[in-house]
């Protein structure tokens, strides 16, 4: 694989490293990918790390972050994500990267079972800001939002009139 040019190659790569981390479960990984604004850290200007995860408060602070990927890592047997409607955008040290995560997620498995738990969809808008460091892009911010779907009563209410 060639090596990336343009910024908007390299936040690409980088959002994707970061879905491929949840993915895989890889903490450490994910970890790395996070802007660290810790005393000491990489951003002299302190900028504060902040999620919103669907259904969650915002979480802000690198640690509290980092936390409620170990709690979701720790609950999910199974997860995977199929990005689209992916836009980047670049201006100068910050870009945004926006895209639908169509989630697909395996519920625990039964307690007398080795076999996945029943796999379940989701449907999410995402926001992901990334700033840029002296060791590559880093993520700054995560706001992720459920879509909601029309169920099929009010499809059927709609088309009946």
């Amino acid at each position: 694989m060639s090596t990336p040019r343009t910024d908007v190659e390299q936040v690409e790569l980088a959002n994707t490293a970061f879905y491929e981390a949840m993915e895989r479960g890889d903490f450490e990984e994910l970890s790395s990918l996070w802007l660290d604004t810790e005393p000491g850290g990489i951003d002299g200007e302190g900028a504060v790390v902040s999620c919103v995860h669907p259904g969650w408060p915002v979480l802000n602070g690198r640690g509290e972050v980092l936390r409620s990927y170990v709690l979701i890592m720790a609950n999910t047997e199974y997860i995977q994500f199929f990005l689209t409607d992916v836009h980047v955008s670049v201006a100068g040290d910050t870009a945004l990267v926006t895209c639908t995560e169509n989630i697909l997620s395996g519920a625990p498995a039964p307690e007398d079972s080795d076999e996945l738990g029943p796999l379940v969809g989701q449907l999410v808008v995402a926001t992901n800001a990334f700033r840029r460091t002296a060791e590559g892009w880093k993520l700054w911010s995560h706001h992720a939002s459920p879509v909601l779907a029309e169920s099929n009563e009010e499809e059927d209410e709609n088309t009946a009139g």
